[in-house]
C-alpha cells in the first residue's frame, strides 16, 4: 500500500508540474462531465489522446477548440471554482487514464470531500 501511496505521488507531482490540454465547451469554458454528483474537468496529455477520445465518442470530425492549462492550476484554481464536488480525469477513456478526485492532498482543502469541503 505504501509503495501505491509513493507511486500516485509522483504521478501527482508530474500532473501538477505538466502543461494538459483542456477541450472547451460550446461557450468557451473548461470542458467537464458529471459522474455520480462529482464534476470531472477532462484533460488530456497532448492533441494524440485527445483525438483518441473524440473518436471513441464518434466526433472526430469537428474541431475540438482547447486551452493548454498547468496540472496544478487545474486543482489548485479551477477545481474550487467548480459548482460543487470536482477533480481532474486525466486521458479519460484510455488505458493510461487517471482520476484527481476531491480529497485532501489532491485539491485544495476547502473542496476536499473527505474532509467535509464541499460547496
Amino acid at each position: 500500500m505504501r509503495a501505491a501511496r509513493r507511486e500516485f505521488a509522483v504521478l501527482l507531482g508530474e500532473f501538477r508540474r505538466s502543461a494538459v490540454l483542456v477541450p472547451l465547451d460550446g461557450a468557451g469554458d473548461l470542458w467537464s462531465a458529471d459522474l455520480n454528483g462529482v464534476r470531472w474537468i477532462c484533460a488530456f496529455s497532448d492533441e494524440e489522446a485527445l483525438a483518441r477520445f473524440a473518436l471513441a465518442r464518434g466526433e472526430s470530425g469537428r474541431e475540438w477548440a482547447y486551452r493548454t492549462v498547468l496540472g496544478a492550476r487545474l486543482l489548485d484554481v479551477m477545481v474550487p471554482m467548480l459548482p460543487g464536488p470536482g477533480g481532474v480525469a486525466l486521458d479519460a477513456g484510455s488505458t493510461d487514464g487517471m482520476l484527481f478526485p476531491p480529497v485532501a492532498g489532491i485539491v485544495p482543502d476547502a473542496v476536499a470531500v473527505d474532509l467535509g469541503g464541499t460547496r
